[in-house]
């Protein structure tokens, strides 16, 4: 871990995370980080790359940056760490339970895409057996 008077510019941070500098001006422009500067260059501290770290974390777990906020401006501020956590673990329970949704909607989307599938097959292999076939729409028995 690097010292706690390591600092790193804007590009070293996206370097190092793999994002934009558009993004990490956008975190800075919604309060998500805030480097200090000197003049016109940015200069990220530990805090700034600890913050990072967990923006990205929440975004790939699907979390919105006002969410994401209040998780890591609660670490700051009162009721701390415990605080933090509690509403972190409440915001778990909501996005597993959303993800669990989508799966069960995937899951049934899979089936209903499987039994289409199935019904176009056997139709296509009955009108390719049968004689009559000239390419027309079959007709109403």
């Amino acid at each position: 871990m690097p010292g706690p008077d390591r600092t790193w510019t804007i590009t070293e941070l996206a370097q190092e995370h793999d994002v934009t500098l558009r993004t990490l001006r956008h975190y800075e422009d919604v309060g998500l980080l805030s480097p200090e500067r000197r003049g016109t260059v940015r200069v990220f501290h530990l805090r700034d790359r600890t913050r990072l770290r967990l923006i990205l974390r929440g975004r790939r777990l699907g979390f919105t940056l006002p969410e994401i906020a209040t998780i890591v401006d609660m670490y700051d501020d009162q009721p701390g760490e415990s605080g933090q956590l509690a509403y972190l673990l409440e915001q778990i329970e909501g996005r597993r339970t959303e993800l669990a949704q989508r799966r069960r909607d995937i899951d049934e989307s899979l089936a209903e895409l499987d039994e289409v599938e199935r019904r176009c097959r056997d139709d296509l292999a009955r009108l390719a057996g049968s004689p009559q076939h000239t390419g027309s729409a079959p007709t109403a028995g």
